[in-house]
């Protein structure tokens, strides 16, 4: 074995050393930030669009196009993490979550602050695939351990998001609001030993070879994500019929190229073996279900607090915060009921009540229950972010896990994506708060998918082929 083996080894199995007891809690401060993309950014909006002099369903792209960004970023970094290692997935997203900051800090326009926020989310995505493969290679006997501290950072993250947005849109200004997934670039150096290179063509700790990315799968990919949300709020956006008829053949033709590619290989960018996996394909509807209403509350709310009931950003970030503790002790209690295989119950209960509570918006923009919804969507996000990676750990082989991890949450940024983009081009025809009721339907199909009978026992990791 040659030296560079030697020490790729190393850091490959470097887990299971002692330090991998505080593994969760790095790992979990990695992935921490790229919340405030969401609800720190949800509570900045009616600023942005105050100072920007941009429409509300226009600002919802603040939130739709950070979902798509990173999603995408995560499925990428996660196939690079399996391919080139997880340190260079690490740095190479620390470099575009870096840029993308700088350009949301001077973005002269609304233009502009989503394409900044687009590269932003790329490189937060990194963080995110890097984070979730880091945690689902903790060993067996030390993964509740790791899952209960991952929870409860997130859980933090989340439950000073909505507080923290509030306090520099009111007192700094909302685009330093937007630019606090980059504390993410803090905890880089801290998870640097832990995460294992790959050289390809050579075998890792696994025993398995690295996989050259396919990149036409990816872009394809990439299109039929995009297509697929600009069609949703082409009535927001006053998109032309042109426009839109382009956007539709797009979306056709890169959603069928996709296709012909995942039957024709086993190593496309989205394999197979995932597309069919019916674990897989609970945790994906789970997430996206949850991800959608989440997204749809932090775009909604703010607004219905601030335009209908007179709030200012800062009272509105201060009473979110109760429910988002509520969600980082839910989250905590989920990596132990994880562990036991009970965190699918947890999961469907609070995915039902905040499906219920948002049901509630269609009678009006009630106070109380635009803070609750809010609230128990915090919660549902941390409780799935546990669950899911728990679920997909022992399922997918090690030499995998990063691309497949990075595809699931691929499909539950979209999700969250389609959730923003749904509220927007629903409240050009009805009231912010109706529109917020009929996105219910989210959080209820995750709720019954997490209540569905889970796998048959016996049935082992997913494998190529």
């Amino acid at each position: 074995m040659t030296t560079h083996e030697a020490a790729s080894t190393a850091a490959a199995n470097s887990v299971s050393s002692p330090k991998s007891r505080s593994g969760g809690l790095r790992y979990g401060a990695l992935f921490g930030p790229v919340v405030f993309g969401v609800t720190a950014a949800g509570v900045a909006l009616p600023d942005v669009a105050s100072s920007l002099d941009a429409s509300s369903s226009a600002t919802a792209w603040v939130l739709t196009a950070h979902a798509l960004a990173l999603g995408v970023g995560t499925a990428l970094s996660g196939r690079l993490a399996d391919t080139r290692g997880v340190r260079a997935a690490l740095l190479l997203g620390s470099l575009v979550l870096a840029v993308g900051a700088v350009v949301c800090l001077v973005a002269p326009g609304l233009g502009v602050l989503v394409a900044g926020r687009f590269v932003q989310a790329a490189g937060s995505g990194a963080m995110a695939a890097c984070a979730l493969a880091l945690t689902a290679s903790v060993p067996p006997d030390r993964r509740a351990r790791a899952f209960a501290g991952f929870g409860a950072t997130m859980a933090v993250f989340s439950a000073g998001a909505t507080l923290a947005g509030g306090v520099l849109t009111e007192w700094v200004t909302w685009r330093v609001a937007l630019v606090l997934p980059a504390l993410s670039l803090l905890v880089v150096p801290l998870c640097l030993a832990d995460a294992p290179t790959r050289v390809p063509g050579r075998k890792n700790s696994e025993g398995e070879t690295g996989r050259a990315m396919d990149l036409p799968g990816a872009v394809l990919l990439t299109l039929t994500a995009m297509a697929f949300l600009v069609l949703i709020q082409s009535s927001a956006l006053a998109l032309s019929t042109p426009l839109v008829t382009v956007t539709a053949a797009v979306l056709l033709l890169s959603a069928a190229g996709l296709a012909w590619r995942i039957r024709g290989s086993e190593t496309s960018f989205v394999p197979r073996s995932l597309v069919t996996d019916r674990v897989f394909l609970k945790a994906a509807v789970i997430g996206i279900g949850v991800y959608g209403g989440l997204f749809a509350v932090m775009y909604a709310v703010p607004q219905l607090l601030v335009r209908d009931h007179g709030w200012s950003v800062l009272s509105v970030g201060l009473w979110l915060l109760p429910g988002a503790v509520a969600g980082a002790v839910l989250s905590r209690q989920a990596g132990r009921l994880t562990a036991g295989g009970h965190g699918h119950r947890l999961l469907g209960v609070v995915s039902l009540a905040f499906a219920a509570v948002l049901a509630g918006a269609l009678t009006g923009s009630d106070v109380l229950l635009l803070i609750l919804g809010a609230s128990l969507g915090f919660a549902a996000f941390s409780v799935t972010q546990v669950f899911t990676t728990a679920l997909m750990s022992g399922h997918i082989e090690p030499a995998r896990r990063g691309g497949a991890m990075g595809l699931l949450n691929l499909m539950f940024f979209v999700g969250g994506g389609v959730g923003s983009a749904t509220a927007g081009a629903l409240a050009k025809a009805m009231p912010l708060s109706t529109a917020l009721g009929v996105v219910a339907l989210f959080p209820l199909v995750a709720a019954l998918a997490a209540f569905a009978p889970a796998r048959r026992a016996g049935s082992g990791p997913l494998r190529s082929g």
